[in-house]
């Protein structure tokens, strides 16, 4: 399973990332609907993984 949590989280960092390069609408601190959509992907995957390895460390 971390495995598995791990990929969909490199995974939505990478498109995150490929998005964020290439549009002229996304800043930091602004997101079209689509860099919105992959940075909200990509922080729903971080935090799972990060529970998932708080919850190993227990």
């Amino acid at each position: 399973m971390a495995d598995a949590l791990y990929e969909r989280y490199m995974t939505a960092a990478a498109e995150h990332r490929q998005h964020a390069s290439t549009c002229k609408s996304c800043s930091p601190t602004k997101r079209c609907a689509d860099g919105r959509r992959l940075y909200e992907a990509f922080a729903k995957h971080q935090d799972d993984y990060n529970k998932h390895l708080a919850a190993k460390r227990r």
